[in-house]
């Protein structure tokens, strides 16, 4: 990094930064505001890296996920409210109720820029309010206030009630639906109507802290450093996005043009990863979203691409549904996967998910799970409170979303999430697609081994947004080498951590190709810090030691790094890659490339060095030694 000490004294000078962090302690009752230093602020960036840092200093040993202690950090990051393409997320970071290790969620939509508005670059809430509360930040001011009014209210009628209580429709709010005041392990924090941090938990979090919501209006203006500097690079990204030949496309369909190209390569999730080919996929594609439900599009902050489809059930049982969604997680893990062909039954459950406030892709997939169960005779009528399951019954499955929220008979088990299951029924363990309790995203890896290996070693469990490789790996071919294969799942868990420390969408990256590079130069003028891309790489890799450390400590082995056991033993049945399944000596081999190239010795440890750079050595030496 390019970086001398006048550039030290331009962050304490809040160019970029804030400098202020802003800790709430619900069961003291009271608030306090932290300045950080520069060096903080240059080795962590923001967003996700300030989470990491700030979790890790709190933990302590035999913390719970659901304990008062366990901290939860909404971190914007210092390009969050930016004049940039896609400026406006922001991470939420704890210890996970879903898998007990570190996580984060990232949220998309305004709440982020919200918070650095009123002056903070990140909130530390610790304790659990006395009673059923909300925090209102007002600027300089901040209090935990009543909520019991709100108290099993859906997530967007307390959104709505609490801008008409507080007399301001331009505050941002994000809450929990009733699955997070039940301590749900998926259960999601709402914004904006269909913005979520939707994985890992964050909902129960909330629900165990007592709080229901987080209101937040900022004034403050954002301090640049190149005011100038950034609209002329930012005037350009746009033309460059905006004159993209697929731009238009990607307006249409969003991510949910993704459901015809995982079926063409056989990657598509299909009643519960049994298969990878669904055979009805040209019924709930993003032709027929657009062609028949789709009213309306939506962005989040500084956004070109304006990728979300707001879509309205017009006819049939579900007639007059509206929301926003599907993307393809959801359209996919609500569809193919528990074998549901009928787009207004996906929308349905898209709508009862942000609704209830839980996670689409854990529900698709827990629901997924006992219908297997079910029909393979591993559950009887009994265990599945008398509902004779079958694929693609939607009735049935619209009714499963709503005991999990409310945690009702069989909903209590699946909503302790995969480790939950198998605790209730161990049976099905071996049809259950997940890594270090976090259930398998909607790519089937039995064919991708890099996307096998990017599950196995993320650091949130079996989550697509910590690395994305297997298109490439599919559309280059098989003429690569091994240890290229290691080295792009290792890119991309660092280039994507990366937006997430920024406070960007990695979206304008993946889908249009736009220049990585490109946010070193808007880094720079916003901070006065000269970086390159290495430079920012360099610190999201330090970030991911600081999250394996952090794992390590919580009892993660090398055992834990594998992708489920169905991806080595199940082929798939149908579609390109009949027959096909994953070789477990070869992916032994792949992870050993992989601790590697990482630096880390053969069970996975980070070095000294690289964990002194990160500044969890002591927690590691301490813990582990």
């Amino acid at each position: 990094m390019l970086m001398g000490n006048d550039d030290a004294a331009m962050i304490k000078m809040k160019w970029g930064h804030l400098g202020k962090i802003l800790h709430i302690d619900l069961s003291a009752g009271n608030s306090r505001v932290e300045e950080y230093d520069a060096d903080f602020a240059l080795k962590y960036i923001g967003g996700r890296g300030f989470g990491a840092k700030i979790v890790m200093d709190n933990l302590k040993k035999g913390i719970k996920p659901l304990d008062p202690e366990n901290v939860i950090v909404i971190a914007p990051g210092v390009l969050s409210g930016l004049y940039l393409p896609s400026s406006g997320k922001t991470a939420f970071v704890p210890i996970s109720p879903l898998t007990g290790i570190y996580a984060d969620s990232n949220m998309g939509g305004m709440l982020g820029v919200e918070i650095r508005q009123a002056g903070y670059d990140a909130l530390v809430i610790c304790g659990r309010a006395k009673e059923f509360s909300y925090i209102w930040i007002d600027d300089d001011i901040v209090e935990i206030r009543d909520a019991s009014k709100y108290r099993g209210k859906k997530s967007t009628e307390t959104e709505r009630e609490l801008k008409e209580d507080l007399r301001d429709e331009g505050i941002k709010v994000a809450t929990i639906g009733p699955a997070g005041e039940n301590l749900v392990k998926f259960a999601c924090v709402n914004s904006e109507w269909s913005r979520n941090a939707g994985r890992t938990g964050m909902g129960a979090i909330f629900g165990s802290k007592n709080i229901k919501a987080i209101a937040v209006r900022g004034t403050k203006d954002l301090p640049v450093y190149d005011m100038n500097k950034l609209v002329e690079l930012s005037d350009k990204a746009y033309k460059t996005l905006q004159d993209h030949p697929m731009m238009k496309f990607w307006q249409e369909e969003g991510l949910m043009s993704v459901i015809d190209y995982a079926n063409k390569l056989g990657i598509i999730p299909t009643r519960n990863f049994s298969d990878a080919h669904f055979e009805d996929a040209d019924m709930i594609n993003g032709e027929v979203m657009t062609s028949r439900y789709k009213i309306g599009d939506s962005a989040c902050y500084s956004c070109p691409m304006a990728c979300g489809n707001i879509c309205l059930v017009k006819s049939g049982a579900y007639a007059g549904t509206v929301t926003e969604g599907p993307e393809y997680e959801s359209a996919a893990m609500l569809g193919s996967n528990v074998g549901i062909n009928n787009f207004s039954a996906i929308l349905r459950g898209n709508y009862l998910c942000d609704e209830l406030g839980i996670d689409t892709i854990t529900s698709g997939s827990m629901i997924a799970t006992i219908i297997d169960g079910y029909e393979r005779g591993l559950l009887t009528l009994e265990d599945v409170d008398g509902i004779a399951l079958s694929w693609g019954d939607d009735s049935s499955i619209m009714h499963l979303l709503e005991k999990i929220a409310s945690r009702d008979g069989i909903g209590d088990v699946l909503a302790g999430g995969p480790y939950g299951v198998i605790r209730k029924f161990p049976q099905l363990e071996p049809i259950i697609s997940h890594v270090k309790g976090m259930d398998q995203s909607a790519y089937d890896a039995r064919v991708g081994v890099t996307m096998a290996l990017a599950y196995a070693t993320s650091d949130i469990g079996a989550h697509h947004a910590r690395a994305w490789p297997i298109a490439k790996e599919l559309e280059v071919g098989a003429d690569w080498t091994l240890e290229e294969k290691v080295d792009l799942v290792i890119y991309h868990q660092t280039i994507r951590p990366l937006f997430d420390m920024l406070g960007v969408c990695r979206l304008p990256w993946i889908e249009l190709g736009f220049d990585e590079n490109a946010y070193a130069e808007f880094y720079s003028a916003a901070t006065g810090v000269r970086v390159t891309l290495d430079d920012l790489l360099e610190k999201s890799r330090s970030v991911f030691n600081l999250t394996r450390a952090i794992n390590l400590y919580m009892g993660v082995e090398r055992a834990d790094d594998y992708p489920p056991e169905r991806t080595f033993n199940d082929p798939i049945k149908t579609g390109p890659h009949v027959g096909e399944h994953l070789d477990r000596d070869l992916f032994d081999h792949m992870l050993n490339i992989y601790y590697e190239r990482r630096g880390w010795d053969e069970n996975g440890r980070p070095s000294d060095e690289q964990l002194r750079e990160c500044g969890a050595l002591g927690l590691f030496k301490s813990q582990l030694d």
